[in-house]
């Protein structure tokens, strides 16, 4: 199975409302398209979202990224060889998600090569445990959509967004509790906004105020620190920004992680399943991460997450940002009921995709 040609298109889907991130206000994102043809006529599909802050990359950037260096590496290589997909190109250090897009792309192919869908090729089950991620506004506003959305979906998890300072997100965290009432979790992430000297006073807020999990309350690293830290606070850190690799991964559960969010559309597949095997075999606990995906890519993502050693304790996936955006490119979104998403037997991802609606916020 050798790669004939491929196509790189990028669109911008709207949302029907701002969007408050740590370090941005979107009105909606931008999100590139990968799709590879091979030799035998397969096709195979990956989204990744362009977003500088968070992958350090542009639309150009992975443009020239993808097209200059990554793409014809892959000549002559059987993409049905993960070893070998790999191995042309670990050569090129970095652009995460470029590469990550091509294992998608590629994960994909093999799927329809072996004629079933992913979450069977990877031995998971198709019911997938899903959270909605309520993002920064004034706390009532943010109690609201939280209510909305369990109301709609019957969530039974939330991830609250926070670093908004200490009082705004005690506040946020209390309105919701209000809305949502005690029988649905939540879990807080700041975005790293506060500082190593602040993390355990803001931990034990979050804890005071019922949250299960505190996600990246400073810029969390495999040291002392982390490990000492950890182990005297009330709730669990989850480890997010700073793990990008099996390597980091690694340095992470030496020092007694307790919880990896793993976004599988920035590191791809096949490093997201390396990490979670290894954070399983560490007794570690792994959830697929929110990475702005449109419905198509949740349902990539909602594969991945299906593949994941899955314990009492963890954390359900973030893959229901589609729900977010105006409008989306694919003939159906991934449903969701009782806070779960039970895949079906589809086997490749094109055929989901409408592309007259791609040509439509093709930018």
């Amino acid at each position: 199975m050798q790669l004939e040609r491929s196509t790189l298109t990028a669109i911008r889907l709207p949302y029907p409302r701002p969007i408050h991130w740590k370090d941005t206000v979107e009105e909606g994102c931008e999100l590139m398209l990968l799709r590879l043809f091979t030799d035998d006529g397969l096709e195979g599909v990956a989204e990744g979202a362009i977003k500088p802050t968070w992958t350090g990359t542009t639309r150009r950037a992975l443009v020239a990224v993808l097209e200059d260096m990554l793409l014809p590496a892959l000549k002559g290589v059987d993409l049905s060889d993960v070893r070998a997909v790999r191995q042309r190109l670990a050569p090129f250090p970095e652009n995460r998600l470029a590469k990550g897009l091509i294992d998608s792309a590629c994960w994909d192919l093999r799927a329809q090569a072996q004629r079933v869908p992913l979450w069977q090729l990877w031995k998971g089950t198709p019911e997938v445990p899903v959270s909605w991620t309520v993002t920064r506004a004034l706390p009532l506003e943010m109690a609201r959509e939280a209510a909305s959305m369990v109301e709609r979906h019957g969530f039974r998890t939330l991830k609250i967004k926070g670093g908004q300072g200490f009082d705004t997100d005690a506040k946020a965290l209390d309105e919701i509790r209000t809305a949502v009432g005690a029988e649905v979790s939540f879990y807080v992430d700041a975005n790293t906004a506060y500082t190593p000297e602040q993390t355990a006073a803001y931990v034990a807020l979050l804890a005071d105020k019922g949250a299960t999990h505190a996600e990246d309350p400073c810029d969390l690293r495999p040291n002392r620190w982390f490990e000492e830290t950890q182990r005297a606070l009330p709730i669990p850190f989850v480890v997010d920004g700073r793990c990008l690799s099996l390597e980091d991964a690694e340095l992470f559960l030496e020092r007694g992680a307790r919880f990896i969010g793993l976004k599988a559309a920035r590191v791809g597949a096949s490093i997201a399943l390396d990490i979670a095997h290894a954070a399983d075999a560490a007794g570690c606990a792994v959830n697929v991460g929110l990475h702005a995906e449109s419905a198509l890519g949740a349902f990539a993502s909602l594969n991945v997450a299906a593949a994941f050693p899955r314990h009492a304790g963890s954390l359900p996936a973030e893959s229901t940002f589609f729900l977010a955006y105006a409008d989306q490119i694919t003939t159906r979104s991934p449903e969701i009921s009782h806070g779960v998403v039970r895949l079906d037997d589809t086997v490749g991802l094109s055929t989901l995709v409408d592309w007259r609606r791609v040509e439509r916020y093709r930018i």
